[in-house]
């Protein structure tokens, strides 16, 4: 297994990324690869403390960065740390590349240098929303923002196949995110979509609404990237929006500051479920390798997830068994 790391991808680059994969190389023993400016990071390096032989570095003399036009930037800037990446997955079968670079130029390098799975006509990008039981799957969060009703039924299969394989959720879920739970609500794509999923061999349960999301009934929630980015930002602001508020009424007095001392601990655990750090990142299903896509503000704990997710990603095979569905399908 070949794991790659964007070193100069995210808002904490290369400081973060550094940490997090020398934390990574000691927790899962597994060699890390760090793409980007050498002289930075063996200087950060020599401030760690880590086995030699787990960590390598491949230099990269540019960056991309997310003022850029995402495909043009993958076209010209070829000895990016984000396009040298990219480039290993596609020429070796067995690696995965983690990012926190930008989304836009990682979707358009997946699909443009690495390529699509065979039959799969968008990849999407997937991420774990917390839930009331847990989590739940929510695809696309981004990808597409415009999207055909097969594009919604194979993110629905590929998510299937990721839920029950990697995260060992047994017959997995799945919704089609609508403006009412019918069957004829919602536009035209909702309502072909509803009808394509409906005859699909997954276990699907019908549509939810963003207000039963969080409830956690359902394991995979399937909409276009336009609705699913607007989901994924609304919850990440209604979480920190709830820690605020709280924070501040709790400081308002004497009497709920005494408050807030015994609430302390249930606190922690809220703030910890809301956590991205904990999840790592969101894989890009479709592509013909393992993308890991880390928050664009990963500090090194998320680093380290993230590469914890990319190791069972490749461990699972996912990729493969995307594409052995598709097939199965077709045939």
């Amino acid at each position: 297994m070949n794991i790659y790391v964007d070193g100069m991808g995210g808002d904490h680059a290369p400081d973060a990324v550094v940490k997090g994969c020398v934390d990574a190389s000691k927790e899962f023993k597994k060699k890390i690869t760090i793409i980007g400016d050498e002289e930075k990071i063996h200087e950060l390096l020599q401030k760690e403390s880590y086995q030699k032989d787990l960590i390598e570095v491949i230099p990269a003399s540019e960056i991309i960065t997310n003022n850029e036009d995402p495909a043009l930037a993958i076209r010209r800037k070829k000895q990016s740390s984000l396009v040298i990446g990219l480039r290993r997955v596609k020429e070796e079968e067995d690696s995965v590349l983690v990012s926190a670079g930008s989304t836009g130029a990682l979707l358009a390098g997946g699909t443009l240098l690495v390529g699509r799975i065979k039959g799969i006509q968008r990849p999407a990008l997937t991420v774990m929303l917390p839930t009331k039981k847990g989590f739940s799957l929510l695809l696309d969060s981004g990808a597409n923002v415009d999207c055909k009703p097969i594009y919604l039924q194979q993110f629905a299969i590929m998510a299937s196949i990721y839920a029950e394989d990697l995260l060992r959720i047994k017959n997995p879920k799945v919704a089609l995110a609508n403006i009412g739970t019918e069957e004829k609500k919602g536009n035209e794509l909702t309502k072909e979509s509803y009808q394509l999923l409906k005859e699909t061999n997954i276990n699907f349960v019908g549509n939810v609404e963003a207000r039963d999301i969080l409830q956690g009934d359902v394991d995979i929630i399937v909409c276009d990237g336009f609705a699913g980015n607007m989901i994924l930002k609304a919850t990440e602001g209604v979480g920190q929006f709830l820690m605020d508020a709280l924070k501040e009424t709790i400081m308002s007095s004497t009497r709920a500051k005494i408050g807030g001392l015994l609430l302390k601990p249930a606190l922690k655990e809220f703030k910890k479920k809301m956590d991205y750090t904990e999840v790592g990142g969101a894989p890009l299903l479709g592509v013909k390798g393992g993308i890991i896509k880390a928050h664009g503000s990963s500090n090194a704990k998320a680093i380290t997830s993230a590469i914890k997710q990319a190791i069972k990603y490749q461990e699972e095979k996912i990729t493969k068994k995307i594409s052995n569905k598709v097939v199965e399908i077709k045939e």
